[in-house]
């Protein structure tokens, strides 16, 4: 069927049955600025909440529009939140656990944890040289991010100079990027035990079981000023008057003063028995 241009548009609606609303009809440019604007204040606000919780916040403050709009509005903002993938850690390699030669060569760092009295938790970061495992230092905080064991480590290279590597485990603090990046600048090599092998750890790890059972477990305290000044209190008894079984029965501070240049530990330890049987 054709029309002519004479025939009225009302008799071609009736020829195509289509209402002559259709035909005049003329869609409505859609206003989504409200929306886009209480979307990107949610997003600011709230960035780790998904797309149904900020919906429902904005239902809750009365807003009136349905939630295939929003949707369609949020996706347009690119407002989704990024699923997060799990980084494998690279492959660590085992290391033989030796004692160096000579102090400040090689130390180790880990975390012990402990409550107070009213239950907060809190944590310790420990550090020993394991030539003569004497406690470095325990720094005592409720937090203790990598910022932190940065700061420790400076303070320590201030005090001592830097060791040539430090042993640590896999945890976040240890491999963040501000850790990782402060051991190239520094040119300090960063051991990683291989996850789940505390034995290839095992200097710290019988360092902080004895100072779990010299400190943390003998008393109750109620801050932490409580804990940092025994902690200070049993350090100065570990470095300079505890026997040390590995060491000949010699405190860590003597046994590093004794160290004669080109020895090695176990040549020195057998020194110290010589020592100790000629003069009884």
């Amino acid at each position: 069927m054709v029309l002519r241009q004479s025939d009225g548009i009302s008799r071609a609606c009736r020829v195509l049955n289509m209402s002559k609303s259709v035909f005049y009809y003329k869609p409505i440019p859609k206003d989504d600025t409200a929306i886009e604007k209480a979307l990107q204040q949610k997003a600011k606000e709230h960035s780790e909440e998904g797309f149904w919780m900020t919906y429902d916040r904005l239902r809750n403050e009365g807003k009136p529009w349905n939630h295939k709009r929003v949707y369609r509005v949020y996706k347009k903002l690119g407002l989704s939140l990024r699923r997060k993938v799990k980084k494998r850690l690279p492959a660590r390699v085992k290391e033989p656990l030796e004692a160096p030669m000579a102090p400040n060569l090689s130390w180790s760092i880990d975390f012990v944890t402990d409550v107070l009295e009213n239950k907060r938790r809190f944590r310790g970061l420990t550090v020993i040289d394991d030539y003569n495992r004497e406690a470095l230092h325990i720094e005592i905080d409720f937090s203790l991010p990598s910022k932190r064991v940065v700061w420790v480590l400076n303070h320590l290279i201030n005090r001592r100079g830097k060791p040539q590597k430090i042993r640590m485990d896999n945890g976040p603090e240890f491999i963040a990027k501000i850790a990782s990046e402060w051991s190239q600048m520094h040119e300090i090599d960063f051991q990683y035990i291989q996850p789940g092998k505390p034995t290839q750890n095992a200097f710290i790890e019988r360092f902080n079981g004895t100072y779990r059972r010299g400190v943390l477990n003998k008393y109750l305290f109620e801050d932490l000023n409580q804990v940092r000044e025994q902690t200070e209190t049993w350090m100065e008894d570990y470095n300079n008057v505890r026997p040390h079984n590995a060491l000949g029965k010699m405190a860590p501070v003597a046994f590093a003063k004794i160290h004669s240049p080109g020895g090695t530990a176990r040549r020195m330890k057998n020194d110290i028995f010589g020592q100790l049987n000629s003069s009884n």
